[in-house]
């Protein structure tokens, strides 16, 4: 195992068995010919071209889009391909455009269209060096149980700001008061895109650190993590390079802020370029 085998597993995608997802003529995601195929027995709703489907150009405002395909969900929930949780994310190509619709959490996938989320490394400076917290998943999550993660992570809702976001997750997932949790400074984004049984994933990390005063241990009050442990960066790093216990996509921001610390260097490190590279990645 190595690093770079991780980067890799969120980057193994063939993006040309997709189809291209259109929203007044410009690509919003990538959707295959089986989902494609059920989306044609909706033609209020979507327009099925050889190479494309589209929204109908009726529905044109992103209220109208969000409601047509809302209507929709159950029907298409139904069919197995797609998935409905209740959570509605923005659809859009860049996190600073104007929303071109909203979709349920679920379906994002399905249709191949961009997610963001939020990632925290919550760290300690020690005298023998840096040290993150780190949590358990609970085994009752639906996605990796058990394994591995950042202190705090989350999806990003439509109609929220990322601090507003970061600070409610904070407090769900760490329990860490408001003030605390608005001195988590942004570090960057991470992207990468796979194939996964549910459709392409295509999501974008913003990244945050945020030291933790030493003493102040994170407790979980939503019931997504079982306990939190804190860990020199170094152990976490092995973890990270010679185990699968740690979530797939926790695996790159923990490189992330390995690289940005200098832990892992290219002096070191003989598939740094590749590593880096792979962090932002886009289909």
């Amino acid at each position: 195992m190595s690093f770079l085998d991780k980067v890799l597993r969120c980057n193994a995608r063939k993006v040309s068995r997709y189809l291209a997802f259109t929203i007044d003529g410009r690509r919003y995601g990538y959707i295959t010919p089986e989902r494609m195929a059920l989306l044609a027995k909706f033609p209020d709703v979507f327009e099925v071209k050889t190479a494309s489907v589209g929204l109908q150009t009726a529905l044109d405002t992103p209220v109208r889009r969000t409601q047509a395909v809302n209507a929709i969900g159950p029907a298409l929930a139904a069919t197995g391909a797609f998935a409905l949780k209740g959570e509605m994310y923005a659809v859009k190509n860049d996190w600073h455009e104007r929303e071109a619709m909203r979709l349920d959490r679920s379906l994002v996938p399905g249709f191949g269209a961009r997610a963001y989320g939020v990632h925290v490394n919550g760290f300690v400076r020690k005298a023998d060096g840096l040290h993150l917290w780190i949590g358990t998943r609970s085994d009752t999550v639906n996605v990796e149980p058990g394994k591995l993660d950042n202190m705090v992570a989350g999806g990003q809702p439509a109609g929220l700001s990322l601090t507003d976001n970061l600070v409610k997750e904070c407090a769900e997932e760490a329990s860490l008061p408001e003030a605390l949790a608005r001195t988590a400074k942004p570090v960057g984004s991470i992207t990468y895109s796979f194939d996964a049984p549910e459709g392409l994933k295509v999501d974008n990390l913003f990244c945050f650190d945020l030291e933790m005063p030493e003493g102040m241990t994170p407790k979980n009050s939503d019931g997504e993590f079982a306990g939190y442990q804190l860990l020199p960066v170094e152990e976490v790093l092995a973890g990270v390079r010679d185990t699968n216990r740690y979530k797939f996509n926790v695996n790159l921001v923990i490189l992330d802020f390995a690289i940005r610390h200098g832990i892992v260097s290219p002096e070191t490190e003989p598939d740094y370029e590749r590593i880096v590279s792979g962090l932002h990645e886009k289909p």
